[in-house]
């Protein structure tokens, strides 16, 4: 230890005397010094531009050829032309639809009529390899380019495994799975870009966030990618579920309902996937039970609780969406009574209404709306046990 800490400070002596000696006669040393730090500081940020770049590249090349692994694998098991016979009057069409709309669109020169694409399939079962799947970019705004080719991937690899999980055409996709941690590397990214939109969102929105927002959760809905992706990503995926409810509370513009609105969407369609909704119900309850607290200690709402007031009303619409699909499921899994935040909520419910019901009755009546729906989940939660 003695040693490293010798070597760090002559290594430090040496580098000031070669600055000392190399400055030139008209600039001082530490004005040489702030020269030499900015212009290693541009080198390094460059190379760190470079590495990026090609990060990207890499992923995105791994893409390709798990797609086109995932495609090839199609058309090796069973009998593909009398899979493709059954499936001809609908499959052509389909298939053109999945190669154009999942973001692999075909160049001009490989694009073919519908019943053309059916017997290039059908050819392409032979023993002769297929090609790969070409990644085309499509042009979108700045802002979202640099998520684009992952939303393509990802929905891409979404309709390739609906459309081999059903029909005649049903094929076992689990020995890809050691391939999937590009899955969770792509969701990863998207989950990062969509946080720094939100943390900032911008109305009006795009079409492209909802589209992101949704398949994340049909991805984390399909067992097969959901263990993949929520052992790299669960952390970040609470970062995203917090930094909506931050957008939610924290508005406070004129016409911050707009975006309240398209938020609150965003949090119930992640909440549509049974794995996520207990966490986000966890989340909003807590929020609710700590502003009920607040409440609790005042006769009105002061000038500075009215916007939170009038903000935490679109975290009731939120609950009753999920819980209202929860019961509708009679999804026993999802939204438990163990949940430490449901139970503070329901053991303080009826004594909370007779407090506030006075000074804050709208808040009192969503509370009492809210405590039905949770009384209802857990109705169907006693039905469904043996």
């Amino acid at each position: 230890m003695d040693d490293q800490i010798w070597y760090l400070r002559t290594s430090k002596l040496a580098l000031a005397l070669a600055i000392i000696r190399s400055t030139p006669a008209d600039t001082s040393s530490r004005e040489y010094t702030e020269h030499l730090a900015k212009v290693v500081s541009e080198q390094e940020s460059t190379w760190r531009s470079k590495v990026q770049a090609l990060e990207a590249e890499v992923l995105q090349l791994r893409h390709k050829l798990l797609l086109s692994r995932m495609h090839a694998g199609v058309f090796k098991s069973g009998d593909p032309s009398s899979q493709l016979q059954a499936q001809e009057a609908g499959s052509s069409e389909n298939t053109l639809s999945l190669l154009e709309d999942s973001g692999c669109d075909l160049s001009h020169e490989q694009r073919s009529e519908p019943s053309e694409t059916t017997q290039h399939l059908v050819e392409s079962c032979t023993p002769t390899p297929l090609l790969p799947l070409p990644i085309v970019k499509r042009h979108c705004t700045t802002q979202e380019n640099p998520l684009s080719s992952h939303m393509q991937f990802l929905q891409h690899l979404l309709e390739l495994k609906n459309w081999t999980e059903s029909g005649s055409l049903k094929t076992d996709l689990s020995h890809f799975e050691n391939d999937f941690s590009t899955v969770s590397d792509s969701v990863f990214q998207l989950l990062d870009g969509l946080i720094t939109f939100y943390r900032k969102p911008k109305f009006p929105f795009s079409s492209f966030w909802a589209e992101a927002v949704n398949t994340l959760a049909r991805l984390i809905s399909d067992c097969n990618l959901s263990n993949h992706i929520l052992k790299k990503c669960s952390k970040k995926l609470e970062e995203f579920e917090k930094t909506l409810l931050q957008v939610i509370l924290r508005s406070n513009h004129i016409n911050r309902f707009q975006v309240q609105h398209y938020v609150s969407q965003s949090l119930v369609t992640l909440g549509s996937c049974s794995l996520l909704r207990k966490s986000i119900v966890s989340l909003l309850l807590s929020e609710i039970n700590s502003f009920t607290d607040v409440l609790g200690t005042i006769d009105q709402v002061h000038a500075g609780y009215v916007t939170h007031y009038e903000n935490i009303f679109s975290l009731f619409w939120v609950l009753e969406q999920l819980l209202q699909k929860e019961t509708k499921e009679g999804n026993t899994s999802s939204v438990g009574h163990d949940d430490q935040e449901i139970k503070k909520f329901l053991q303080k419910h009826d004594e909370t209404i007779f407090q506030l019901s006075d000074a804050f009755p709208l808040f009192t009546f969503y509370l009492w709306r809210l405590g039905i729906l949770l009384n209802s989940v857990e109705t169907v939660e006693s039905n469904s046990l043996p």
